[in-house]
């Protein structure tokens, strides 16, 4: 049986920076139908190679090597345009200097970004920023028949209020939904290839999940070959049939991807594939005995309350260490009888770490804010160490407050871009005063080297380290004031896989040293199992499910639980 014939070759593909090639040889190809991964690290060169494809590497990029795009021909040499291989039997070389880029971008490549948010122009509708790729490739149709294309696109990636969303603005949906439409702007005016970098990163297991499912049933039902660009293993063994492995612009390893999965070959992609957290469930066990009934139309799923039996666990896995927060009936409404969490209670103890899980919107964040100040609960309390929160004032919450650290999800926001790593870590100390200079900096240093890193970071900029070094830094300063508890919110969601296991490695050893309790907040199930003692589950700002991880994941008791469970991308050899 002949190989099917691939509708993109890339052969020998380097992109140069300055003078400076990051890419060198690359040879891939991608066929109809198939979605082919390219994973690797930061730095690996995976969006430089794939962005060369349409030509939307930056200007100073300098691209070297050929890219065929087979247009369907009979490979009939006669009659080729210069800029043509008739040799290889492909038509178009998206890389030569005479290629139709307005044709390369849109009808022959669609493109899907890592983050929507930022993609799409917040100062148009959506329905308008969709239309205007019809207005370049397909100039025929008028505005009416402009806008039924898009509401019927729209509809087939799954935005059944497609009238809704046209009016929108990309402010006014979720992450889930901005990615949807950006699949249905690539897609639009049927392309043969569809590059999707990163396009799941920022999402919770069930979104990804569905953004995943239809991204396959896309490359199905049109033909189309993807070209999927991503960091995360889960995704890759989830989605992919093939799998191109990248280090340092080099391909490294290449095939299948039950063949580099079983049997990698490159000591890089063995590495790559130790640091994935795997989700460890007893697919035998039998679940909790508990009543679990579905949510009626409407009305959150509050399904699987704790029974006593699943507190005597959680207070088993907790200990009878320190009470370093008590969150006491605490509810937060936006506006009158507009909950974004209500009725919340648990404890965080010293030297734990209690894991907070759920969809975007469950409420997570904004229990992570009432406890650390940032908002003020409309009923029940926060004690930190047995004060409460609300009754302190001035300098008796700001000494309160001393005794919490946090670190953000996004590590290059959550530094002053103006200002040294230094400066960003002796902040906190700055803040409460009785600091001397001299002790500010002997702290500083101390915390880099907590955190692994060199003292000359110190006096670097956050634009001068990588996304794990920034993330680091984070830590550290969180660490400033030796708080007895530690909030991360999404510390790892945006790192490679062997940075994010330095990282959560690194949150272990510190909370063994400095017996801090931990809320560790995130929707990566694999992590959760790794990193916590206790786990809450939260939905539509009600906790569906808490106690021990063990005994949580693997006899969950809330439908939801098992929902999660189930979306969580698994590899399994």
């Amino acid at each position: 049986m002949s190989e099917p014939r691939a509708i993109v070759t890339v052969d020998g593909l380097s992109v140069s920076f300055d003078e400076r090639e990051v890419t060198h040889g690359v040879s891939l190809k991608l066929y109809p139908g198939r979605i082919t991964a390219l994973v690797g690290e930061s730095g690996s060169g995976k969006s430089v190679t794939a962005m060369a494809l349409p030509r939307l590497d930056p200007s100073v990029a300098s691209v070297k090597g050929h890219a065929f795009l087979d247009e369907g021909g009979d490979g009939d040499d006669a009659g080729r345009d210069a800029g043509r291989d008739a040799a290889s039997g492909h038509d178009i070389d998206l890389l030569a200097d005479d290629a139709p880029l307005q044709r390369i971008r849109g009808e022959y490549i669609g493109t899907v970004f890592q983050e929507p948010s930022t993609a799409f122009n917040p100062v148009f509708t959506l329905g308008m920023q969709v239309a205007e790729s019809l207005k370049y490739h397909q100039r025929n149709l008028s505005a009416a028949q402009r806008k039924a294309k898009v509401l019927e696109q729209l509809r087939e990636v799954g935005l059944q209020d497609a009238e809704r969303v046209w009016s929108s603005y990309p402010h006014e949906l979720s992450g889930g939904q901005l990615q949807r439409v950006m699949i249905a702007m690539a897609i639009i005016n049927r392309p043969k290839v569809l590059i999707a970098d990163e396009p799941t990163t920022a999402l919770d297991v069930t979104t990804q999940q569905a953004i995943l499912k239809l991204i396959s049933s896309l490359a199905a039902e049109l033909d189309l070959a993807v070209l999927l660009i991503t960091h995360d293993m889960g995704v890759v063994w989830q989605a992919a049939q093939d799998v191109y492995v990248m280090h340092d612009g080099v391909i490294v390893e290449q095939g299948s991807v039950g063949e580099v999965f079983r049997n990698p070959k490159d000591d890089y992609t063995r590495m790559l594939l130790a640091a994935v957290p795997r989700l460890h469930v007893e697919e035998s066990a039998e679940p909790a005995i508990a009543t679990v009934r579905e949510p009626e139309p409407g009305k959150p799923d509050v399904s699987g309350q704790p029974e006593e039996s699943d507190d005597a666990g959680e207070r088993a896995a907790l200990g009878d260490g320190r009470r370093a927060a008590s969150i006491e009936g605490v509810s937060v409404a936006y506006r009158p009888g507009k909950y974004a969490v209500e009725d919340i209670s648990f404890d965080l103890v010293a030297g734990r770490t209690r894991a907070l899980v759920g969809e975007s919107g469950a409420g997570k964040t904004t229990i992570a804010k009432v406890i650390s100040g940032q908002l003020s609960p409309t009923r029940g309390r926060v004690l930190i160490d047995g004060e409460d929160l609300a009754k302190a004032h001035g300098r008796r919450k700001r000494g309160i407050l001393s005794h919490m650290g946090y670190v953000f999800q996004d590590s290059g926001s959550a530094l002053n871009p103006r200002k040294s790593v230094a400066w960003s870590i002796s902040e906190p100390m700055s803040v409460q005063g009785g600091f001397s200079q001299a002790d500010r900096r002997k702290r500083v240093l101390e915390l880099l080297d907590q955190v692994e890193l060199p003292a000359d970071v110190a006096d670097r900029f956050p634009h001068q380290l990588s996304g794990g070094q920034r993330q680091r830094v984070g830590i550290a300063r969180a660490l400033a004031l030796s708080p007895s508890l530690l909030i991360a919110d999404e510390p790892t969601s945006s790192l490679d896989v062997t940075v994010q296991r330095r990282v959560l490695d690194l949150l272990h050893r510190l909370q063994v040293e400095e017996g801090f309790a931990c809320l560790f907040i995130t929707h990566d199930l694999g992590i959760v199992q790794e990193v916590s003692d206790v786990i809450t589950v939260l939905r539509n700002g009600h906790v569906v499910e808490s106690g021990a991880t063990d005994e949580v994941l693997n006899r969950p008791r809330a439908q939801y639980t098992r929902t999660l469970l189930d979306a969580s991308p698994k590899i399994d050899l």
